[in-house]
């Protein structure tokens, strides 16, 4: 079994977000950057299949010379090789394309990935994977079984969860809960090591043509400073709720 983990290089949820002066861009500076929190299950799913039916693990990202330090990791974590289209990911539709090419001239069996990056939470591109490769698509999954060519596939849905059947090849957008947090690989030295000299391919995007761009940012407006309110001054309490807050 050929697995293929699309991975996306996102700021740790810890750093400090700030845009140019223009706010035409998000300032890169002082950035630390971390594979996708959502593409981390996928990609233990996928270690923990190569380990119990002997798959092998390809991991895709488009970006620039930058996110291999991710993908260095991923390849820590337990991947086979790593595959970086050179284009900086502007548009759904772009990522998708040239993730879906790759896939096709790899003849990969199962295509992994999360569900959306936790940086621009699209959640557009495994949908857009599927539809281009045109086979079978589950998001939201939180628990995958394979039996030869055959996948069993549970999903959130509002309400609760489903269980869908497909066939492979296919393309199974993950989250929380497709691998237990604690079962999340952290590399250890030898795989630091081994990481450094695992194939990591180059290859040049195919298209360019950004459909969409952003054409400005704004951060979250300050929240304001709290009224403490005397628990025997009601009246205070309701002028502020209905003059201010505007909620009655």
């Amino acid at each position: 079994m050929k697995i293929l983990v699309c991975i996306s290089s996102v700021p740790d949820t810890t750093s400090k977000i700030n845009f140019t002066a223009d706010k035409s861009a998000f300032d890169k500076n002082g950035i630390q950057w971390v594979i996708n929190p959502l593409d981390e299950f996928a990609l233990t799913k996928a270690v923990k299949l190569q380990e119990s039916q002997g798959a092998t693990v390809t991991i895709v990202t488009v970006g620039d010379a930058a996110a291999e330090a991710v993908m260095r990791k991923a390849l820590a974590i337990g991947a086979n090789d790593a595959v970086r289209i050179n284009a900086e990911p502007k548009d759904s539709l772009t990522v998708a394309k040239e993730i879906a090419k790759v896939a096709q001239e790899g003849g990969y069996d199962l295509i992994l990935c999360g569900k959306e990056s936790l940086d621009y939470n699209g959640g557009a591109v495994p949908g857009m994977v599927a539809q281009l490769l045109n086979q079978p698509f589950v998001n939201a999954s939180v628990g995958l079984e394979i039996n030869g060519s055959d996948a069993t596939v549970v999903r959130e849905i509002e309400g609760g969860k489903e269980t869908v059947s497909v066939k492979l090849p296919a393309v199974i957008a993950g989250q929380k809960g497709l691998v237990e947090e604690k079962d999340l690989i952290i590399p250890n030295m030898r795989g630091i090591m081994t990481a450094r000299t695992k194939p990591l391919t180059v290859k040049e995007p195919t298209e360019i043509d950004v459909k969409v761009k952003a054409v400005s940012f704004d951060s979250v407006p300050a929240r304001a400073q709290v009224k403490l309110v005397s628990a025997d001054n009601l009246d205070e309490l309701v002028r502020l709720l209905h003059e201010e807050a505007k909620v009655i």
